[in-house]
């Protein structure tokens, strides 16, 4: 059970913990993922919101590098496109302690400062180029063996995955550990 105000808030278990988890499945198998609600509410409250509405369901992932990262989250499945529960873009929420300094690290995608969307990406190993430009808001807990198959999948120069990789839904719990 979890408590999600889309106007007032942050995303909150009953008692007032703010960690929250959720679990993308794939057509190659699951990804649980922590969410730091507490440290990106703004963030979090838009990734639970979009994956509440179903608007993450039977998307691709649309952008798969060897080494880098898997990127997701436009309904469109182009790269192009994302909508947010604000309405529009929303700002960063940059963080010092949280980097991309691991593997599994789940990230806002953006185009520039402040562009934030539906858009997000997991890297498939440390990234520290990427600290203070890119939200990081929550990390694999489970799954990282299927992260290890989707890097394995071959990608087209422009990093377009040659088989689909498809999130067929989303589960949210209310427990990082459930």
């Amino acid at each position: 059970f979890f408590l999600l105000s889309l106007r007032h808030g942050t995303p909150s278990t009953p008692g007032g913990d703010a960690s929250m988890s959720l679990t993308l499945h794939t057509n190659y198998g699951d990804i649980k993922v922590e969410l730091n609600c507490e440290d990106t509410p703004r963030t979090c409250r838009n990734f639970l919101g979009l994956a509440a509405a179903g608007v993450y369901d039977d998307t691709k992932f649309h952008r798969n590098i060897k080494g880098f990262m898997i990127q997701g989250g436009d309904p469109e499945g182009t790269g192009k496109g994302g909508v947010s529960i604000y309405g529009g873009k929303f700002k960063d929420e940059i963080v010092p302690t949280l980097k991309h300094s691991k593997r599994g690290v789940l990230s806002m995608a953006n185009s520039g400062k402040d562009t934030n969307t539906s858009q997000f990406f997991i890297t498939y190993r440390p990234h520290n180029h990427l600290n203070g430009k890119y939200t990081v808001f929550g990390s694999v807990i489970d799954g990282l063996e299927v992260l290890d198959k989707l890097e394995r999948i071959p990608s087209d120069d422009a990093g377009r995955p040659l088989q689909d990789i498809i999130i067929s839904g989303v589960t949210i719990h209310a427990n990082p550990l459930a």
